[in-house]
Order: structure tokens, then C-alpha cells, then sequence
């Protein structure tokens, strides 16, 4: 049912994360306390003293707002409520407002972040622990969120607004509807998801609360806790930090500071987000632009507003909604909202987060545990089973095409294709030549040099041709392999990176999200392989014990 790969062993994670999952001394200054779950109760304690009882009771009202037009779960409501309580506090990941989620990373986020909070709850039970999904709503890069992938099409949203994707009309929406329509075809799943897409993008007039109810749709049961940032009562908590950095630029010159740092361990390692001057834009409808400073002037990129300094931190005190955090002080503005104690993201995330942490100690606010989501391969009972026919194991799915395709050759081959024993003879006899060479002359000894490089040279030559002929004998079988490989990783990237949920919840006949929930495990730093069918086609049982 289930298999595990090193996240090091699989090819498509960088040495900056698998580093930090092994825990790299030298990574150790960039974070505050790592992702055991042991470590949550002394994260919990020093949560507990720094977060202010004001400002649960403004989250709390915050959210009774948001939610104010839209049928939620006791569970949900109950979290909530819960969130008033010194005792309670948040896991949260966060996405931008992907068309039907996007990619299956955007369930996977947010199910290792309602897993986390089960098993927090199992180890500490005097505690409450809630899942929060924040929605990127200020987020104004559309094309990153206008289209999803499905059974290898892609369908996209078309528009030319601008500004806070959040505020974005859904009205042209029902153009994309009428393809996914056909495109799912008529299954009883395929209808729940037609149904599922036009209510939500039909039914709501913006993008920000189109996702806040296809999520909360999705999620309900479990609980989850949806938040929007773009909130005036919540921004209003931003003041004396934003007041900070639009004065003493203290995001720019802790995290210079740090980049500097983590390219002396290793200069392979990414620069995820590079820090400006002023980490802060300016919003109004159909607008987001960066502040920067010129000349002591506070001006708006690429329109004609500015400001003094004393007029911004005015325009600031007085119209906070205003004013919307990059990518760099985002995650402050969330750990300063919510009780929370660890962030989940994917492994870019999670290493720009990591850049992070003397930003934070700077403006005194307790750092994150940072967790790297689950990530899943999702194999079909029949995919899994031609696996089985032609001898592969996970491990080799998860190599490059051709380097697949050279180790199954060399498996198979009748004819040993490994020439490494005739370079070990051939090595042997040119020593003993040149135990003679050190006798005589040294042009001699740099001949019997040349052409011991030349003959190796040869073999590994016909080494290669005989690996090439090979690989035409067993076409047939290699490329059978080669396409099931593709089926797998589609765009020569990781499944979950591109391919949406929805055809997999019609494959696992609308229980996906339950199987994920039952299997995954966020504090097991493997990548998962998750074969889907075996439940469904096998045990007949299986539906009512997912229930």
C-alpha cells in the first residue's frame, strides 16, 4: 500500500533541504527548534507568554467575519471559538488562490497540516490545536494561478485584471466549467466535481471567496481554519512593525546578513527571495505596487502617489488595509496574528523561511518550527502491477529516463555490458609497463601514458556501443518502461507539481482526500509512494471504513 524514499534518494529536492532534514550542523543557526514532535511542547510554552490576549480576541472577531456568509462544520466553528483560549494554538500552511487548488501539492499542504494537528493533540491532549490554510488574497502574480492540469490538459482562466488576485471577479469562469464538464465525463465523482466547480466559482463574485469555499468544502470535517490577511482589524497589529521597516530597513539588513552566510556552507545552496529596501506594497482596487524611497520621498512604483515620511506612517496608522507585506514579511505578519507554532510548506518555502530567522529576533517575535509538507506519489493498482512485470523497484522509477533505461539494459542484457573487469586487467598490464618505463627513458614513460588513456579510452567507448545496441534489442521493453515512467512524471517533474486532484478522487472513487488523511504522516521525513486501488477494487469493505 504504502512505500518510503529518502527525499536525498529521489532527484528533485535540493541539497538545502535535504541538508536541513538531516539536521547539517552548520544549518543549525538558521532555525529555532527542528520539526520533532517532542519539540512543540517548549514552542507551545514560549508561544504562550509572548502572544497577547488582545490579539486572540481580534483574530477570533476577525474570523467570525470572514466566515459570516458561509455554512461551516461544528468542527470548524469550534476551533474558532477555541482560539480565544490561552490553550489553543495553530499549525498553519499557506498557498496562493490556485484554480480548483492547482497542483496536488496545494492538498497535500494542507492535509500534513490537519495530520499535524491530530497527532500534536494525541501527544499533548491539554491542548488545542488548530489547522489554518492562509490564503494568498494579496498575491498579484495571476499567471502562477490561472489554470490547472488535468489528464494531461490544461486548463486555464483567462483575464486581464489586475491588482490583488483576491479581489478578482470570477465571472468568466463558467467558460473554464463547461470544458472541465466534459472533460471529467459523467461518472458520479465527475459530477460531484462539475457541481463542486460551478458553485464555487459561479456562485461567488470574487476569487478570495471562491477559494474560501472550495477549501473549506474539501476540508470542513477536519476542522480546517480558513484565514484571509487582507483584513483591516488584523493589519491593524502590523503598525509598529511596518512602521519599522518602512524607517530602519531591518528586513534588508538581517537577511543580507544571513544569504551571505548560507552561500560561505555552500554556494549550490539557493537564494530563494533576495530582500529590498522596503518589503512593503501599497493596495488599493486593481493595484499593488512596491514603496520605495527616493530622495526622502515614499513613492508608489508606476503610479504618481506619494508620501513624506510622516504622511505614510499617518496613511499607515489610519488606513492599514492599505498596506500589504511581500514575501519576506508575510511570514512575520502570520506569527504575529496567530498563536501559531510551526509553518508547513514545500522544500523553496521552507528555504526561504529559513532565511528568516534573524529578521525575527530582530523585531522579537518566537520563530516557527519549520515543517516540510508530505509529498506523495500516487500509483494506480494497475500501474503498481506493471512495475511489478518489468522488475522495477520505486527507487528506479524515480531515475532520469535514460538512466532508467541503461539500468534495465544492463539487467537484462545476456551479455555483461559492465566492462569494469577488462579496464582492471587492462590497468594491471600497464602497471607492470611501467615498472619497466621507470628504467629508461621519460618520453618512454609518457608514451606507455598515452596509450594506456587511449586503450581505456577504447573500451569505454565500445563499452557505450555495446550498451547502445543493446538498448535497440530490448526497444519493446524499455520503452514500455520509459512510458510508464512519463505516465507518473508527467513533464519530467514530480506528479504533484503538476497534475490536479480531481482526476485522482475520481480514480479512488471520491476518497482520496481519506486515504491521504489515513496514510500520510508529517513527521516521517520520507517521500511517500501511495499505491490507491487495492483498497477499492479489493476489499469491498473499503468505502464504508474510509467513511
Amino acid at each position: 500500500m504504502t512505500d518510503y524514499i529518502p527525499y536525498k534518494d529521489t532527484g528533485y529536492f535540493s541539497e538545502f533541504i535535504t541538508d536541513y532534514l538531516s539536521q547539517k550542523e552548520e544549518l543549525r543557526c538558521l532555525y529555532h527548534r527542528f520539526p520533532l514532535i517532542d519539540n512543540f511542547l517548549s514552542q507551545l510554552n514560549e508561544k504562550q507568554v509572548y502572544f497577547p490576549k488582545e490579539n486572540r480576541r481580534i483574530l477570533v472577531e476577525s474570523l467570525e467575519s470572514q466566515y459570516k456568509n458561509l455554512s461551516i462544520s461544528e468542527k470548524t466553528h469550534q476551533n474558532i471559538q477555541s482560539l480565544k483560549e490561552e490553550n489553543t494554538f495553530t499549525i498553519t500552511t499557506g498557498h496562493q488562490l490556485s484554480l480548483f487548488t492547482g497542483p496536488l501539492y496545494f492538498i497535500y499542504k494542507i492535509i500534513s497540516t490537519i495530520i499535524s494537528c491530530q497527532q500534536l493533540k494525541q501527544l499533548y491532549p491539554q491542548y488545542q490545536f488548530v489547522p489554518i490554510y492562509w490564503m494568498a488574497t494579496e498575491d498579484h502574480d495571476f499567471q502562477e494561478i490561472n489554470h490547472f492540469t488535468l489528464q494531461g490538459q490544461k486548463l486555464s482562466w483567462h483575464s486581464e485584471q489586475k491588482g490583488m488576485v483576491g479581489d478578482f471577479s470570477t465571472e468568466e469562469l463558467y467558460k473554464v466549467a463547461n470544458i472541465l464538464k466534459i472533460t471529467l465525463g459523467k461518472s458520479h465523482e465527475a459530477q460531484y466535481l462539475t457541481d463542486l466547480f460551478e458553485k464555487t466559482y459561479t456562485q461567488h463574485s470574487n476569487l478570495s471567496a471562491a477559494t474560501r469555499y472550495l477549501v473549506n468544502e474539501l476540508f470542513a470535517q477536519y476542522g480546517l481554519v480558513i484565514i484571509d490577511g487582507n483584513d483591516k482589524s488584523l493589519k491593524k497589529l502590523l503598525f509598529p512593525y511596518f512602521k519599522k521597516e518602512l524607517t530602519e530597513h531591518i528586513s534588508q539588513k538581517k537577511i543580507e546578513k544571513t544569504l551571505l552566510y548560507i552561500k560561505g556552507i555552500n554556494r549550490n545552496y539557493p537564494e530563494q527571495v533576495h530582500p529590498r529596501e522596503i518589503n512593503i506594497f501599497y493596495v488599493k482596487k486593481g493595484l499593488r505596487e512596491r514603496i520605495v524611497n527616493e530622495n526622502g520621498k515614499y513613492k508608489v512604483l508606476n503610479t504618481n502617489i506619494q508620501f513624506t515620511e510622516e504622511e505614510i506612517l499617518n496613511e499607515l496608522e489610519d488606513f492599514p488595509e492599505r498596506f500589504s507585506p511581500n514575501v519576506i514579511l508575510r511570514p512575520l505578519y502570520q506569527e504575529i496574528i496567530l498563536p501559531n507554532l510551526a509553518y508547513i510548506g514545500g522544500g523553496g518555502e521552507i528555504a526561504y523561511w529559513l532565511e528568516l530567522k534573524e529578521m525575527f529576533t530582530s523585531y522579537k517575535v518566537p520563530f516557527p518550527i519549520l515543517m516540510l509538507r508530505n509529498s506523495v506519489l500516487l500509483i494506480s493498482e494497475k500501474q503498481q502491477k506493471n512495475i511489478d512485470r518489468l522488475n522495477l523497484t520505486h527507487y528506479d522509477i524515480f531515475l532520469k529516463n535514460d538512466l532508467l533505461a541503461n539500468k534495465i539494459t544492463k539487467r537484462i542484457s545476456e551479455i555483461p555490458i559492465d566492462f569494469t573487469e577488462q579496464k582492471q586487467f587492462l590497468q594491471k598490464q600497464f602497471n607492470d609497463l611501467f615498472q619497466i618505463a621507470s628504467h629508461t627513458d621519460k618520453s618512454f614513460l609518457g608514451a606507455v601514458r598515452a596509450q594506456e588513456a587511449k586503450q581505456l579510452k577504447g573500451l569505454e567507448h565500445l563499452e557505450k556501443r555495446l550498451l547502445k545496441a543493446q538498448k535497440k534489442k530490448y526497444k519493446d521493453q524499455l520503452d514500455r518502461a520509459i512510458s510508464l515512467r512519463i505516465s507518473l512524471f508527467p513533464k519530467e517533474s514530480l506528479q504533484e507539481r503538476v497534475n490536479n486532484f480531481s482526476e485522482y478522487m475520481i480514480e479512488t472513487q471520491g476518497q482520496l482526500i481519506k486515504l491521504l488523511i489515513r496514510h500520510l504522516n508529517p513527521f516521517d521525513f520520507r517521500f511517500v509512494i501511495l499505491c490507491y486501488e487495492e483498497y477499492f477494487q479489493k476489499q469491498g469493505e473499503c468505502i464504508e471504513y474510509f467513511k
